[in-house]
């Protein structure tokens, strides 16, 4: 309510993007990604059975990811330049 102190009626407050560092946060999902990788190969309780496609979900977890940080690092992910 106090931010509303000052603006006139009807006039809308400017919100700014909030800046995000993307490459890191692609590396930590692909950090996750290659854990679930490990965990799912190690434990034969979640790579048999009906969860047989487990560890081929991670893995393409991991390669689309890998996909996605090569794209954004070579500057054509990020909207600055738009």
């Amino acid at each position: 309510m106090s931010q509303d102190v000052g603006r006139e009626p009807g006039q809308d407050a400017q919100i700014e993007p909030l800046q995000v560092d993307t490459p890191h946060i692609i590396i930590v999902g692909l950090v996750l990604w290659a854990i679930a990788l490990v965990v799912t190969l190690v434990v034969p309780a979640l790579h048999s059975g009906d969860r047989h496609w487990w560890p081929w979900a991670a893995l393409s977890g991991l390669l689309l990811g890998a996909l996605g940080l090569a794209y954004v690092r070579r500057g054509r992910g990020n909207a600055s330049a738009a």
